[in-house]
């Protein structure tokens, strides 16, 4: 009977998220706007040196928008701000600015974000991290949009580069929570701050929404810039979306396993890591997209063919809907196979956070520690 009942529970949880799954991906579009107001570029970057001139070479590739290029240098050691200086000596549209001292309280790429958007001269603030490489006609598809839909803030993830096992399996779990559980068709209706919601990777916002919104210092001591400045655009009034940002940029976000149990656990407290939200994703996720799988195979030890009838469906479900997002977004059919596996690392990584959190361990990001909590 208890297998009977988990098998049933998996099955709903499966079929919420391939419902959401299907509904979100109908209406996360890419951006297909032309023109629009001129772009800023902004980059923040430290220590990029590897990174900074391909992003260079794809922001000023830009075709058919008026824009500039502006990278604040956030105390590099690699030479990174030399790299660019030598690169503005022959491109005007590309200014380079260095960055003060990190002041306390304020998170690292938050502080270098505020500093460069005071020196943006265009309507439109296009930020993009220096690890991220716009299509030609990003800028303009961005500005196009905003400027089509009456939007103040636009962002979405770029498609993400995962050439190991490890980003295969683990990146992707990004998309689970955004597609399987906002249900964008509401956040689009309704203007609540809830529902804001983007990619600190590639977010354009327009520049006097920013200004109105109190910018990156209005969360001076967050890490979660993807969800803060959404969600502070419409707390002012301001209109936010998200689209699909596949054919407009790329982007590698972790190349190894500990960079990827880092990135992820540095703004985990401020998304799934909290003693009231954890224990809701762990019973969406686990019992959604790890439970079915293990029921399956109960239901097959024991020879029960209910459980395993029920728990093939909710598989079929979830794997379904991951392959339909696979598809979309252009991730590694191993993203799929290995779903529940990936699942559970992004659970693994939250409840570290939480762990971590109470017992005050601290974030390490880029050279910096920060309180978590």
């Amino acid at each position: 009977m208890m297998l009977l009942i988990l098998s049933i529970i998996g099955l709903a949880l499966a079929a919420l998220f391939a419902a959401m799954c299907v509904v979100n991906l109908s209406v996360l579009r890419p951006p297909e706007g032309t023109g629009g107001d001129a772009v800023s570029i902004l980059i923040p970057a430290r220590d990029e040196a590897g990174n900074i001139g391909a992003a260079l070479d794809a922001a000023l590739g830009q075709r058919g928008v008026e824009l500039e290029v502006v990278v604040l240098d956030d105390g590099s050691t690699d030479g990174t701000d030399a790299i660019v200086a030598a690169r503005a000596e022959s491109d005007a549209r590309l200014r380079l600015v260095r960055g003060a001292a990190l002041p306390e309280g304020w998170i690292g790429k938050t502080h270098a974000c505020w500093q460069v958007s005071r020196h943006a001269r265009h309507p439109v603030m296009l930020f993009v991290d220096a690890d991220v490489r716009l299509a030609p006609d990003a800028a303009t598809r961005l500005s196009g949009e905003m400027t089509r839909r009456g939007l103040d803030l636009l962002s979405g993830f770029p498609g993400q580069r995962t050439p190991t096992w490890a980003e295969k399996i683990v990146i992707p779990q990004i998309f689970t929570t955004l597609l399987g559980y906002l249900p964008l068709p509401m956040a689009r209706a309704r203007p609540d701050p809830a529902f804001g919601a983007g990619c600190g990777q590639l977010m354009a916002v327009r520049r006097d929404a920013y200004t109105a919104a109190g910018g990156h210092a209005a969360f001076a001591g967050r890490m979660h810039d993807g969800l803060e400045l959404p969600r502070r655009v419409r707390g002012t009034g301001g209109r936010t979306d998200l689209c699909d940002a596949t054919p407009v940029a790329t982007c590698r976000m972790y190349a190894t396993p500990r960079q990827i149990w880092d990135g992820f656990s540095k703004n985990a407290t401020e998304g799934m890591a909290t003693k009231r939200a954890l224990p809701v994703w762990t019973i969406l996720l686990f019992g959604g997209h790890v439970l079915p799988f293990l029921t399956l195979i109960a239901g097959l030890v024991a020879g029960a063919a209910w459980p395993v009838a029920l728990s093939a469906l909710a598989c079929a479900m979830v794997l379904g809907a991951r392959m339909a997002m696979a598809v979309r977004l252009r991730q590694s059919w191993l993203s799929v196979a290995a779903h529940p596996l990936g699942v559970m690392v992004v659970l693994a990584i939250q409840f570290a956070a939480l762990w971590n959190a109470g017992r005050g361990r601290r974030a390490v990001w880029r050279g910096r520690d920060y309180g978590i909590g």
